[in-house]
């Protein structure tokens, strides 16, 4: 019977076993600012948001003394909004002979392969969120070209664009992809005892904490493809000024698409296409320089996005969704939040013709709130 076989106990060792399989797969949902979560209660639905204010720039002002004050300058704070508009779920179904073994501690395959499919596509949404509209604009490395093969330069140069566009001196992450990864453990400021001051990268495969940052490995590093190559892009506004988010361009070919990185001749300074028409590229950040018309854009080509980043670049936030007790027909859920990378899973079972429906669920949301607080290290 359904009310002997499913108990709370049997969906609780699975939910923790998922979740222990889960805790191994990801890795931007532990890096990322989850503060905002407390501001979400119990049974949050799709679609509901959590506004998170961005502090507006103040200027210092010279103080005389007088019987009158000055006017108090006017400030507008902004915010940016995640939405929880990403609820997935991965199902599964388990026979009778499946819950007993989950009654004697053994993960039956599929349920991991649930939660593997659930944890990756969590990840890869937070990924997905660099190359978005108002996403990452600093730039270093060789798109095409796996970094750290003889030299940390890369990161170097990532880490001046970063002191560049203030990123706080603490909690900075370096994620590389396993092919970045591996060129960085050969290198002798990683691997050597004597230069790196510590063994653990011989030890334990682990670059660890080295140059300012600490460095992680993921297999879900996102790759940008720039599907139209656009080339032979120039300015087409001698009036262009500092802080506008249009640039009027023209002779190109190959259309700009959103996640595509582009230069203009005179700086190095890099921008990041939230959009594109004909004649006008919108654009992340806003233009820091008054460039010349018929100045020369530079596309960057397909990358792998290896990243150096701040925890306060994305701001995540994964709902707890409403638990159950079992109820008529054998249907029970339960939920837990993995202490490691935050994540809350819930857990539903319900039973089927001679067999357990069983399904993993998640509701989040995402988005980067400073963009200035990541840096593309390219490869």
């Amino acid at each position: 019977m359904a009310g002997t076989l499913v108990t709370t106990n049997i969906v609780q060792t699975a939910v923790a076993m998922g979740l222990e399989a889960l805790r191994q797969q990801v890795v931007l949902p532990r890096l990322v600012n989850r503060s905002y979560e407390d501001r979400i209660g119990s049974g949050a639905t799709k679609g509901s948001t959590v506004n998170v204010a961005v502090p507006s720039a103040i200027t210092t002002r010279s103080v005389t003394a007088d019987v009158v004050p000055p006017a108090v300058t006017a400030i507008t704070p902004t915010s940016v909004a995640i939405t929880l508009d990403q609820w997935k779920e991965a199902p599964f179904a388990m026979s009778d002979q499946a819950i007993s073994q989950v009654q004697k501690g053994i993960i039956p395959m599929q349920m991991s392969e649930a939660v593997k499919s659930l944890a990756n596509t969590i990840d890869d949404y937070l990924w997905s969120l660099i190359d978005s509209a108002g996403g990452v604009y600093g730039y270093a490395g060789t798109a095409g070209t796996t970094p750290f093969a003889s030299a940390v330069t890369a990161y170097l140069d990532a880490r001046a664009v970063a002191n560049n566009q203030l990123m706080p001196m603490d909690n900075r992450f370096v994620i590389l992809d396993a092919d970045a990864e591996a060129n960085a453990l050969a290198l002798t400021a990683f691997l050597d005892a004597s230069a790196s001051g510590s063994k653990e990268t011989v030890v334990k495969g682990d670059i660890g904490y080295k140059l300012g940052a600490e460095w992680l490995m993921s297999q879900n590093t996102s790759t940008f493809t720039s599907t139209n190559s656009p080339s032979s892009w120039l300015v087409n506004n001698a009036s262009v000024a500092v802080g506008d988010t249009t640039l009027t361009v023209d002779g190109g070919s190959g259309a700009p698409v959103e996640g595509d990185i582009f230069s203009v001749a005179g700086s190095t300074q890099t921008y990041l296409v939230s959009s594109a028409t004909s004649t006008v590229i919108t654009m992340t950040p806003a233009i820091q320089y008054a460039y010349a018309d018929n100045a020369a854009l530079t596309f960057k080509a397909t990358r792998v996005n290896n990243l150096l980043l701040h925890r306060d670049l994305i701001g995540f936030a994964s709902a707890p969704l409403i638990e159950t007790q079992q109820f008529a027909g054998g249907g029970m859920t339960a939920t837990a939040v993995d202490e490691n990378s935050g994540l809350s899973l819930r857990l539903e079972v319900t039973r089927q013709y001679k067999q357990w429906q069983w399904a993993f669920d998640a509701l989040y949301g995402g988005a980067v709130i400073r963009p200035e607080l990541g840096v593309i290290i390219a490869g």
